[in-house]
């Protein structure tokens, strides 16, 4: 008995170490949230890229922004990086605020509204119904949208209401969106769409904010992540790269751009391009 009380005595802290040991290896996994946004989907593919290369298991996640923030709130994903402040995502951040840890923001000047081609000549929301003929092409005048569950669409119904719009809001996607300025563009005919910046395609063509008089999109916001609560006591390192990385117009633009050139298909391909070509910027952050 003596014998095996001495063996347990060496091996408990035997024991412990590798249980330390394998909670550290743990510690090396992760999930990032992704909603389907091109520079969301960018800068989770960069940050894919860079804890890739300090060691890191991370694994995306794709779904819209609220269901990303519930997960995050919950646990089931460690972070996500759209959260728009002070007004593009409150009533969703508001819900989780007590369950999350804000991170950033890492981008500045974000904005959301109503856009049209700089060769459309109305240059504020409040001129949109004396103007109805220039954007119904099928008999009633239409603004195209985006996904009908995001905080967007939700501050465009806002400003139908406010502006009383005798406009129809089209649900549809980022992609479809984007798919029906191009070609408006292409034919020089008017188009109204929801748009936001950072967005990549206003590095392609003249585009300009309607002017929001009445304020129904709210005030400029930044881009903040949000994490669990447990996250830095879990990833310290990567807790202090996060708040410590900050991206702008430039930047953001060349990643999202670095994206499309690569193939939007395989955007970790295009992100890793990205990094590769700006080792002095990521530097910066993973101090």
């Amino acid at each position: 008995m003596i014998r095996f009380l001495r063996l347990l005595k060496f091996l408990l802290p035997v024991a412990l170490l590798l249980s330390a040991v394998s909670a550290r290896a743990d510690d090396k996994s992760l999930t990032i949230g992704v909603n389907n946004w091109a520079e969301n989907i960018a800068v989770a593919n960069m940050w894919k890229i860079l804890l890739g290369e300090k060691g890191y298991q991370v694994r995306l996640q794709n779904a819209d922004k609220a269901l990303l923030y519930n997960s995050v709130a919950q646990g089931k994903i460690d972070v996500t990086f759209e959260v728009w402040l002070p007004s593009g995502d409150k009533p969703a951040f508001d819900k989780v605020k007590d369950s999350v840890v804000r991170i950033g923001p890492w981008f500045k000047e974000a904005n959301l509204g109503l856009v049209v081609p700089d060769y459309v000549a109305i240059d504020s929301i409040d001129q949109l119904n004396a103007n109805k003929n220039l954007f119904a092409p099928s008999g009633r005048p239409k603004i195209v949208g985006i996904d009908s569950g995001s905080s967007l669409m939700q501050l465009t119904e806002k400003a139908k209401t406010a502006y009383g719009l005798d406009y129809d809001v089209q649900s549809s996607s980022e992609s479809a969106m984007v798919l029906s300025l191009e070609r408006a563009i292409q034919r020089k005919e008017p188009i109204v769409v929801t748009l936001w910046k950072p967005h990549w395609i206003w590095s392609k063509y003249k585009l300009k904010y309607l002017r929001d008089p009445k304020a129904a999109y709210g005030a400029t916001d930044s881009i903040y992540g949000i994490e669990t609560q447990a996250f830095k006591q879990k990833h310290p390192d990567v807790e202090r790269w996060l708040q410590q990385w900050k991206m702008d117009d430039d930047s953001l633009g060349s990643l999202m751009s670095e994206i499309i050139k690569q193939g939007v298909s395989t955007p970790e391909k295009g992100a890793k391009a990205w990094v590769d070509a700006n080792r002095p910027l990521v530097q910066q952050w993973m101090r």
